[in-house]
């Protein structure tokens, strides 16, 4: 493998579980089942970092959705997230996406900042979405045409 992100396939399930539940808290994290479900619907892509990174994204029509971006705690702040991210947005825009939306807690400043960074600007709020209370930003970037 690479340093840069490769192609996430059902094959690729365990692993991509076993990085977000590095990830996440116990109550948010996706086992082998959701991604494989995830990763077998139409239109769902993902990639995974050889230094502990994933991502599954979905196109539907001309808009995305980043639907989990998870790094590994010990590859934070590396540029993971970055590469993966920016192999998500070209991805989606290949098949035709036009924009791309996502859901983070308030908050992941780490997250956030990586969004803003890449273009992503609030268009909404869920209130009390997250397990712990926290709301849900949904940001949105608008992809070159």
């Amino acid at each position: 493998m690479t340093d840069a992100a490769e192609t996430a396939t059902l094959a690729h399930a365990a692993i991509l579980a076993a990085v977000h539940a590095t990830a996440f808290p116990p109550h948010e994290r996706w086992g082998i089942d959701a991604i494989s479900l995830q990763l077998a619907l139409p239109g769902v892509f993902g990639f995974l970092h050889p230094r502990g990174g994933m991502l599954l994204a979905r196109v539907t029509a001309d808009e995305a959705e980043i639907l989990t971006l998870a790094v590994e705690p010990r590859a934070r702040r590396r540029g993971v997230g970055t590469t993966l991210l920016t192999k998500a947005l070209a991805e989606a825009h290949r098949r035709g996406a036009r924009a791309v939306l996502l859901e983070v807690s308030v908050g992941n400043t780490p997250a956030r900042v990586l969004y803003d960074r890449a273009g992503f600007v609030e268009v909404g709020r869920r209130p009390r979405y997250y397990a712990d209370g926290s709301d849900a930003m949904i940001l949105r970037a608008v992809l070159p045409c």
